[in-house]
């Protein structure tokens, strides 16, 4: 009776996970980056106000290609609040911003040179 086992064999097939790239919901996000993208270059900027309860910082900079956003000033959110203790209103830096989670959000910092 060879039918009992290829059912078997069909049934613990199909409660296996798929490969993630199986998985991929391939309906949203058509124009996204692919994974393999080159990181994002730092861009310039000067410190306009540092917010430490809100955990932002305003910054005008140039523009953030990665977001599509011309040269202008904005507030972002900081990946890492300890980098508001070394910031002031006028200093010159490098960062690069991502939206994370839907908030504009710093997620490299460094002094410029």
């Amino acid at each position: 009776m060879k039918l009992p086992a290829a059912v078997f064999v069909l049934s613990i097939a199909l409660l296996l996970p798929l490969p993630a790239s199986a998985q991929t919901d391939h309906s949203a996000h058509h124009d996204a980056a692919p994974a393999t993208s080159a990181p994002t270059a730092m861009v310039n900027g000067v410190v306009q106000r540092v917010d430490k309860a809100a955990g932002s910082v305003t910054i005008a900079h140039e523009a953030l290609t990665n977001l599509g956003m011309p040269k202008m000033t904005m507030t972002f959110l900081v990946a890492n609040r300890t980098w508001l203790d070394t910031l002031k209103d006028g200093s010159k830096v490098r960062f690069v911003a991502e939206n994370v989670n839907g908030a504009l959000t710093v997620v490299a910092l460094q002094p410029a040179t």
